[in-house]
C-alpha cells in the first residue's frame, strides 16, 4: 500500500479545488449566455409588435375620419337639402317667386324651400313644354294644328298631364297636387293644376294653368278664377299610374278645337 505525504495531500486538494471553481465559472458563464440569448430573441419581437400596433392604431384612427366624411347625409339633412335645382328663364324668375310666396302662404305648415322647389320646377317644366309643343298663334289655333297631326301635343289637358307628373317628382311632403276641370264634357272644357297644403280642401289651392296664355304659365287662388272648376282625382292617379308604367302610352285624345277630352275619357282611357 502505498502511503501519500501530507505535501502531495494538500497538493491533491489545491488541485481539487481549483478544478471545482472553474467548472462553476463555466456553469456561470453558459448560463448567462443562455439568458442573454433568451432575452435577445424576445426582446426584438415585442418592440416589432408594439410598433405594429401603433401602426394599426393610427390607420384605424384615419379610417374612421374618412368614413365619417363620406358617409351620406343624414334624414333630415337630405329632406333640408333640395335634390334637384331647375334652370328658370330670366323672365320668369319674378313669377317664380311670386308663386313659392303664394303657394307658401297657404299654410304655416307649407315647407318654403318646398314651394320653392315647385315654383321653379313649375316654370322650368313650362319653358320646356313650350319648346317641345312648339306653339304657335292662338291657343284654339295649336288645337286646330294637333287635330290634323301637324302637332304632337299642346291640349289643354296634356300641358296639365305633363306639369302634374313633373310636380309628382318632386315627392312633396308639405303640398298636395290635385287635378282640377271647368265645364267637363264639353268644348269650353279646361283643365289645370291645383296645389294646396296637406290635408287642404281643393277649393282653397292655388291653381297653376298653361295652356290660355299659349304656354306661359299663370297661377292664382281656384276659388276666385273666372272658371269654374272642380276637382277629378280618379283622373290625376290615372295620369300618374300611366306615366309609371313601362313604355308609357301619350297618344292624343280624340278632341276638335277643345281645351279637353270628354268626361268618360278621363275616368280611365
Amino acid at each position: 500500500m502505498r502511503i501519500i505525504s501530507n505535501e502531495n495531500m494538500l497538493a491533491l486538494l489545491l488541485r481539487y479545488t481549483q478544478m471545482t471553481m472553474f467548472r462553476r465559472r463555466d456553469y456561470v458563464t453558459l448560463g448567462r449566455t443562455f439568458y442573454i440569448n433568451i432575452a435577445g430573441a424576445i426582446i426584438p419581437p415585442a418592440r416589432t409588435m408594439v410598433s405594429q400596433i401603433e401602426s394599426l392604431t393610427r390607420f384605424a384612427v384615419a379610417l374612421a375620419i374618412f368614413a365619417a366624411w363620406t358617409r351620406p347625409a343624414t334624414a333630415d339633412q337630405q329632406q333640408r337639402q333640395p335634390p334637384v335645382s331647375f334652370q328658370v328663364p330670366k323672365n320668369d324668375s319674378a313669377a317664380a317667386e311670386a308663386l313659392a310666396s303664394k303657394l307658401a302662404a297657404l299654410s304655416p305648415t307649407v315647407n318654403r324651400e318646398e314651394a320653392e322647389l315647385l315654383a321653379e320646377c313649375a316654370y322650368a317644366t313650362v319653358s320646356k313644354l313650350r319648346r317641345d309643343y312648339r306653339m304657335f298663334g292662338t291657343p284654339i289655333f295649336n288645337n286646330f294644328l294637333i287635330y290634323h297631326g301637324l302637332r304632337k301635343r299642346g291640349y289643354c289637358y296634356q300641358w296639365s298631364e305633363d306639369l302634374l307628373v313633373a310636380l309628382d317628382e318632386l315627392r312633396l311632403t308639405s303640398m298636395e297636387l290635385h287635378w282640377g276641370e271647368s265645364n267637363p264634357g264639353n268644348w269650353r272644357e279646361n283643365n289645370c293644376i291645383v296645389v294646396t297644403a296637406k290635408g287642404q280642401p281643393f277649393n282653397r289651392g292655388v291653381m297653376l294653368e298653361c295652356w290660355r296664355h299659349l304656354g306661359h304659365l299663370c297661377f292664382g287662388p281656384i276659388a276666385s278664377d273666372w272658371e269654374p272648376y272642380v276637382e277629378n282625382s280618379a283622373y290625376a292617379r290615372f295620369v300618374l299610374a300611366r306615366s309609371a308604367a313601362p313604355n308609357a302610352s301619350r297618344t292624343n285624345h280624340r278632341v276638335a278645337f277643345q281645351t279637353g277630352v270628354i268626361a268618360k275619357k278621363k275616368a280611365g282611357d
